[in-house]
């Protein structure tokens, strides 16, 4: 028996390198994130996500201990830096892996150019609907993050829960980055059977909130996208226009978990809180859904400690995990599991359109929790909904929460189904059936009052003739009996006339 067991630990012992295959490679990265820190993506609050996981990928005796990573962070303006100096690598050492840009006109640019290179990209931004079409120019992109399209299929799914037909989009358009306009443009985008309304204004510009109340009372939910202190404009406006009665759905997003926007914090400290408290009751807010684990929780802290140590003193809340924070981890160590599997396959890292393919179609265990990637390279987004379920307190919990890989809508125990429900004219116009056989609720009303007057018309007509009748034959009588005399006082009066002429 001792030898049998000896015999098997041997075993275990020479296929282990097989089960654990480990590769050495050199790996080139190249990193574009702006040095702006106004940026949610900037170096300062990225970089550390970067550097954490690569210091658990090269962590020895791990599956992909063997990886080197040369990463090197080049600063990205959200114009044209980041497509310069990628086109300044054409006739050195190109990069084996691309992490960035997150801005949608600079990551164009650059996807392009590196899908024409056979380079791999991996961005925790590039969000927009048009990025979807992975059949040429963006075939190398894969998006760590849910798009904005993503976000839309949770309000795709409540409109057809809560049997919802029309919505009015309004937006704070830049003009330049245009975050606003990308994110409601995926909600455009994706609903095209509802009854979809726009409604946009210039950052310069003053919010018109007359005009807006006029568009929202034509309409039966309101998504909005702009920042705070705009939404809480709005909602004051609609609040005392008595809009935020349960005839209209609000929403804001919040997919950053910045107050551009929109955070939902109604309080100010000034004289309007009490009526903007009101007013958020009716406010309700969709955001990324978190999964928190012991193993964010340390790196949380890891990331706080990085900031702290490299003292950036114009980055306060650079110590705060975002998405694009979790995303670039992710990042990370999705393309190494491509990588060993390529490899695994007798492929090298220059082999960058299969690498690509193994990120795809997809699932693996993230920082925050298990990250599923569809079969266009695009992340599965699970979203919260949050509103106000305690009014006094004007606090907010999550109420709902949609699972986009599999498209379910799980409501919780805080989900409260009057506070979706539309009331007054459109809740009147939801509950009454068509039935009538393609008439329209008005051309039947017509019909029905129609058919009631012509039978009121019939009876009147039927009485009338009847007493008609009687009459006639009471004066027939009474004149037979003095035809003579009326006779006589004729001819009398004809005389008199003759003999006057």
């Amino acid at each position: 028996m001792p030898c049998f067991s000896a015999l098997c630990v041997c075993f275990v012992l020479l296929l282990s390198p097989a089960l654990t295959q480990t590769f050495t490679e050199d790996i080139q990265v190249l990193v574009f994130l702006p040095q702006n820190n106004s940026y949610l993506f900037s170096h300062a609050r990225v970089a550390p996500a970067i550097l954490y996981a690569q210091q658990r990928l090269e962590t020895a005796g791990g599956a992909y201990s063997g990886f080197h990573f040369n990463i090197q962070f080049e600063d990205s303006d959200c114009v044209n830096d980041a497509l310069y100096r990628l086109v300044d690598r054409s006739c050195g050492l190109k990069p084996d892996l691309i992490l960035g840009p997150v801005c949608e006109y600079e990551a164009a640019a650059v996807v392009r150019l590196a899908s024409h290179w056979n380079i791999p990209v991996i961005s925790a931004g590039a969000l927009a609907a048009g990025f979807s079409n992975k059949n040429s120019e963006y075939s190398h992109l894969t998006r760590i993050a849910p798009s904005y399209v993503k976000m839309a299929e949770t309000f795709s799914a409540m409109f057809e829960h809560f049997t919802w037909r029309s919505a009015l989009l309004v937006f704070e358009d830049d003009k330049e980055e245009r975050n606003c306009y990308f994110t409601l443009e995926g909600v455009y985008h994706l609903m095209v059977d509802f009854n979809i309304k726009t409604y946009s204004f210039s950052r310069e510009e003053r919010v018109d909130t007359e005009d807006i109340l006029h568009n929202i009372e034509e309409t039966e939910v309101v998504i909005m996208c702009m920042p705070a202190e705009k939404i809480r404009e709005i909602m004051l406006a609609a609040h005392r226009r008595r809009l935020t009665n349960g005839n209209h759905m609000f929403f804001n997003v919040e997919l950053f978990n910045a107050t551009s926007y929109g955070n939902g914090s109604w309080k100010r400290g000034d004289k309007y809180d009490s009526d903007a408290k009101q007013a958020y009751a009716s406010l309700n807010t969709v955001t990324l859904l978190r999964t928190v684990k012991p193993e964010f929780e340390n790196f949380s802290m890891e990331m706080k400690k990085s900031i702290k140590q490299a003292g950036f003193l114009d980055c306060n809340d650079c110590g705060s995990v975002n998405m694009f924070v979790e995303g670039f981890h992710d990042a990370m160590l999705l393309y190494a599991i491509a990588l060993h599997e390529a490899m695994k396959n007798g492929l090298s890292k220059k082999n960058g359109t299969e690498i690509t393919s193994h990120m795809w179609n997809r699932t693996f265990e993230g920082i925050a929790g298990q990250v599923s990637m569809d079969s266009n390279g695009d992340r599965n987004g699970d979203f919260s909904l949050m509103a106000m379920t305690n009014v006094e307190a004007g606090t907010y919990e999550v109420v709902a929460n949609y699972f986009g890989v599999n498209g379910t809508f799980q409501l919780l125990p805080a989900f409260n189904a009057d506070h979706f429900t539309l009331k007054g004219k459109y809740k009147e116009h939801l509950e009454i059936p068509d039935k009538s056989c393609g008439l329209g609720v008005s051309a039947l009303t017509g019909v029905i009052v129609g058919a009631v007057l012509g039978t009121a018309m019939l009876i009147g007509f039927y009485f009338f003739r009847k007493n008609y009748r009687i009459t006639i034959e009471r004066r027939t009588h009474t004149e037979e009996c003095d035809t003579g005399k009326h006779r006589q006082l004729r001819e009398d009066s004809i005389r008199s006339n003759l003999s006057a002429a």
